[in-house]
């Protein structure tokens, strides 16, 4: 399976943690991590392809000429790296087909295999959107003239590269950048909605996308079906949306223990 990161040296950290959740919850799988990047030093990536080989996988390191997307819009918790997926169907070799991006910030919880053999053929990405109806209804006034019928999260993205060669134009996505610069407040996401929201597969948040931030929201709207057990038993991605993260000290939320034993355990190779 190839999975696809996008980082500075901030990101390192949660990036292992990311990692060990994958490994551990998916064992006997090999993975091909691509990393795009334009920043980290040479023992960062001694130290991360040695981490990922000792779990049977390979890093495949991608220098990203630091001049892309260089005028882009940055802020709070966003690097520029975040953009690098948009432009993966051409930074990436051309002989892999497809590809799943993964944010640093999340934790893998049970085998991605149905996740990664989803069919997307006929469209250029899958992706979750998160059904709250303010959250959908502030981005469709935002985003306007841009006509989305849903909001997608970024963070967990199955790629159809092949269909994003043929159909994608980096020159459209710049443009894009150049003339909504004032209102792009979550910038690759935006950018992925505006121009490709018709071409995304809708996946289900509660399993491949669950934000760690609406346990009790997302358990109350299941009439209570969805709670722990089922987290832990059938969420595949538990994400951890927001500027709040918890590699932070003063982070308290529902999952903070949980993403302390992946912190801890990501210390040790096996």
């Amino acid at each position: 399976m190839n999975i696809l990161v996008t980082l500075d040296s901030n990101y390192i950290k949660p990036l292992r943690i990311m990692l060990k959740s994958l490994f551990l919850n998916n064992p006997g799988e090999k993975f091909n991590i691509y990393l795009l990047h334009t920043s980290l030093k040479k023992k960062e990536l001694e130290d991360l392809t040695f981490f990922v080989e000792s779990h049977g996988s390979k890093l495949n390191v991608i220098d990203v000429d630091e001049n892309c997307f260089s005028g882009a819009p940055v802020l709070l918790h966003y690097t520029k790296e975040m953009y690098f997926r948009l432009l993966s169907y051409q930074l990436l070799p051309n002989d892999i087909d497809k590809i799943l991006y993964l944010d640093p910030d999340i934790l893998v919880l049970n085998a991605i295999s149905e996740l990664y053999e989803t069919d997307i053929k006929e469209y250029l990405y899958a992706a979750a959107y998160h059904d709250k109806l303010s959250i959908k209804e502030i981005n469709k006034i935002r985003l306007y003239p841009y006509e989305i019928n849903a909001y997608y999260n970024s963070g967990v993205l199955l790629m159809n590269l092949e269909q994003l060669r043929r159909e994608a134009d980096e020159k459209e996505i710049y443009r894009f950048v150049d003339e909504n610069r004032a209102k792009l407040i979550m910038p690759d996401q935006d950018i992925l909605n505006a121009l490709y929201a018709k071409r995304i597969k809708s996946l289900n948040e509660l399993y491949y996308n669950y934000d760690a931030r609406y346990y009790t929201y997302y358990k109350m709207a299941s009439n209570g079906s969805f709670d722990m057990d089922q987290i832990i038993n059938n969420t595949v991605i538990l994400h951890f949306c927001g500027k709040k993260k918890p590699w932070n000290k003063k982070y308290t939320g529902t999952f903070h223990s949980l993403y302390k034993q992946y912190e801890k355990q990501s210390n040790y190779l096996l």
